[in-house]
């Protein structure tokens, strides 16, 4: 989130506008770096007996007030219902730690590495109602090193993940359909980008 942030906010030709950052955790640190670049903010805890739902009606009245017409899902851990996704029914994009259609859910990095995988990567994709199965628009592609581990493997992928995500949200507001691949160079640890 704060990445994408400070990429619309620090490119003058950048076609977004960051206007409004929700949460459903009132002590979320990205609540406090919108409310320092002026942004605003809406957050609702969940109580342990409350239903999700009850977050995402209020939710969408607030995206509705805003008039916001694009999300980027961006370390939210929950699930949003299909209601909700028909509700809003506009893009909402989310990015996953892993090669999309490979290891969708939970623990992504630890299952590449019990499964014995040479690569692993991030995906960039569109949501729908089908968990982690919406439209691929891009990925980012990175050799897993030899004895390795999944929080090393995290921590080494996060900044690739940003610049995926930043390249995929402009490509995408400029309305562009082109899907991204991003390709870490092993031997200069940088990331080459190829257009499909």
């Amino acid at each position: 989130m704060m990445a994408l942030i400070k990429d619309m906010k620090n490119e003058s030709d950048h076609p977004g506008h960051p206007r409004l950052v929700v949460s459903n955790n009132i002590n979320a640190e990205g609540l406090v770096f919108a409310e320092q670049n002026s942004i605003e903010t809406f957050a609702f805890n969940i109580e342990k007996d409350q239903d999700n739902l009850v977050f995402e009606e209020a939710t969408l009245r607030v995206l509705e007030e805003k008039k916001i017409d694009l999300i980027c899902l961006a370390g939210f851990m929950k699930i949003l219902s299909e209601n909700f996704i028909k509700s809003f029914s506009k893009p909402i994009l989310n990015i996953h730690p892993s090669l999309l259609p490979s290891f969708r859910g939970l623990d992504t990095y630890q299952r590449a590495l019990n499964a014995g995988c040479l690569m692993h990567g991030s995906t960039v994709h569109e949501i729908t109602k089908k968990v982690d199965q919406g439209p691929i628009l891009g990925q980012v592609i990175t050799k897993i090193a030899e004895n390795t581990t999944a929080k090393k493997m995290e921590e080494d992928l996060l900044p690739k993940e940003h610049f995926l995500y930043k390249r995929v949200l402009r490509e995408f507001l400029e309305g562009n359909r082109r899907k991204i691949l991003l390709i870490d160079s092993v031997s200069s640890g940088t990331s080459k980008l190829k257009d499909l």
